[in-house]
């Protein structure tokens, strides 16, 4: 089993590479479905979107999380293993012992549980694991991590709560984040109170050092990367920053991101000019998140938003999501061409154009 290790107190450790890339810091693009218009998988086009990610120089891959549809565990449905295992499959292909895979894990403990020993079977290295579980309050939720823990190591989750996280404090995560399974945490409240909560709880679980921050807040990843937080430990005061990002928005533009994170550690060891630069590109970013992501239309159109800018390059061949209910808010499509032309640096269409024809064979 490649993604998995015991150790000695039975809590499972990451690959070592796999470890090396996630303190690192890494691009994680959240992997999308695709679909064909009677909205079953296309599987061509489903390895497609794997192979152009990998291509792009991401150093992991997030399968079965929220821009993968929480519908694919629907028994009509039944794709979450078939989806984890094609871009498995992919990942085997490349022989890249570095690229971190997580596997999105959902539902009560059971149902999570039962989902994190199929990615550790599919050589999965980490989960991620949603905290959107009815009636779940906070000790619910860490004993399921806990449970869920035992299995693979755990990325932890803060979903903002326009598409149904809870409001989680500065305790929470400090209890989460002294689970000895917990190797990273993704922080996606989309809002700056609560990313600080989260990372003043990590600082106090005394873990900070295993632990890897990414950002989620897709609204505010240049501001995030670009960031210190000075907060306090059990052994005293702690400089901690986000390394790197685990993301909906770097579903696309994948090595435009790649690119933006390397601009970002050489501007946090001193590069004024790479510091400027991307001051000067983050209301860029946030302007193509706004035409993606559809916060207007509180979010309605997020996950469709990510396909259209894909069918727009060539990946996808339609914005079709497994509940029909889902789909582009009136003047999302042209609003997505627009920031999509504006800003040619964050899309990747020459570096697209240059690779389908090979990502689809």
């Amino acid at each position: 089993m490649r993604g998995y290790a015991a150790h000695a107190s039975t809590v499972p450790v990451l690959r070592a590479e796999a470890a090396a890339t996630l303190a690192q810091g890494a691009v994680i693009p959240a992997h999308p479905l695709a679909l064909t218009a009677d909205r079953t998988l296309d599987e061509r086009r489903q390895r497609a979107l794997t192979r152009y990610y990998l291509d792009a120089g991401a150093g992991g891959l997030a399968v079965g999380v929220h821009t993968t549809q929480f519908e694919i565990r629907d028994p009509e449905h039944a794709l979450f293993e078939p989806v984890l295992a094609l871009a498995a499959e992919e990942m085997d292909a490349r022989a890249d012992s570095g690229v971190v895979r997580i596997a999105g894990v959902a539902g009560d403990t059971a149902q999570a549980v039962a989902e994190a020993e199929l990615a550790r079977s599919l050589g999965y290295d980490a989960v991620l694991v949603s905290p959107r579980v009815a009636g779940a309050d906070d000790r619910a939720l860490l004993d399921r991590a806990r449970a869920v823990g035992e299995v693979l190591p755990i990325v932890g989750f803060y979903l903002q709560t326009a598409i149904g996280g809870p409001v989680l404090d500065r305790q929470f995560w400090r209890e989460f984040a002294a689970i000895p399974a917990v190797v990273a945490v993704k922080a996606a409240p989309f809002d700056r109170y609560r990313t600080l909560e989260l990372v003043r709880g990590v600082a106090a679980s005394g873990r900070a050092d295993e632990i890897a921050l990414y950002t989620g807040n897709d609204d505010a990843i240049v501001a995030d990367l670009l960031s210190e937080f000075h907060v306090e430990s059990p052994d005293g005061p702690r400089t901690l920053r986000f390394v790197g990002g685990l993301l909906g928005q770097w579903a696309v533009g994948t090595k435009a991101a790649v690119d933006l994170l390397a601009r970002a550690r050489t501007a946090m060891e001193g590069d004024a000019v790479a510091y400027r630069e991307l001051g000067l590109v983050a209301s860029d970013m946030v302007d193509v998140n706004q035409a993606v992501f559809d916060p207007g239309n509180d979010f309605h159109g997020v996950i469709a938003g990510v396909h259209e800018l894909l069918r727009q390059q060539g990946l996808l061949e339609g914005t079709w999501c497994l509940d029909p209910a889902e789909g582009l808010s009136p003047g999302q499509a042209e609003e997505i061409r627009r920031v999509r032309l504006a800003y040619p640096d964050l899309n990747d269409d020459a570096f697209i154009a240059e690779h389908l024809e090979a990502w689809l064979a």
